[in-house]
């Protein structure tokens, strides 16, 4: 049997159906089955593409990463000979998405890739870096804890802990609050 060679320049990145919820381990499930018959030349990169969702859960800002390509994988490599068949026959996969049922893989156009390519690292980069959206003075709704539907007025702003130091009114007293950006919106 002769050594099949490949270059990275000739991988393209294609389209992996995967069963929904297992795209995690379907990745890991290729990782192993291309390490364990030295295929790593012939598959550079497998990506789940995925984003940073922010939600309150129980007065915290919670972050988590959601699919935005649910049962879907992106993979790049070079499908030459055995390789389309190895990664077909892994644990969870449906196939390739291809121009017809059954046909060969169709590569994804270079400017699909770098669309998906660029909200991944924009992702990434973005992080934590919110730019701050309220002014002293302002009046917010309270939307997390025990005055959540209360209107509050802003009287400061801390921006390194991202809190809001509010005023609320309770049968015309005023009392002093202290929350962070996700437990207030704009009115």
């Amino acid at each position: 049997m002769e050594k099949m060679e490949s270059t990275v320049s000739e991988n393209k990145w294609y389209v992996l159906r995967v069963m929904g919820g297992k795209e995690k381990k379907t990745r890991l499930f290729i990782e192993k089955e291309i390490d364990r018959l030295n295929l790593t030349d012939f598959v550079s990169r497998i990506l789940i593409p995925t984003e940073k969702v922010y939600q309150i859960k129980n007065g915290k800002k919670v972050s988590r990463e959601k699919n935005f390509f649910p049962g879907y994988l992106m993979v790049e490599a070079n499908l030459t000979g055995e390789v389309p068949h190895i990664i077909k026959a892994v644990q969870n996969v449906l196939g390739f998405l291809g121009a017809t049922k059954g046909g060969d893989p169709v590569p994804m156009r270079d400017a699909e890739i770098n669309k998906i390519l660029g909200r991944v690292d924009a992702m990434a980069l973005i992080d934590e870096s919110i730019s701050i959206p309220f002014v002293v003075g302002e009046t917010v709704k309270v939307i997390d804890g025990p005055f959540n539907s209360f209107n509050a007025e802003i009287e400061s702003i801390d921006e390194q802990k991202k809190k809001l130091k509010l005023i609320v009114k309770i049968f015309g007293r005023k009392t002093p609050l202290e929350l962070n950006f996700m437990q207030v919106e704009k009115i």
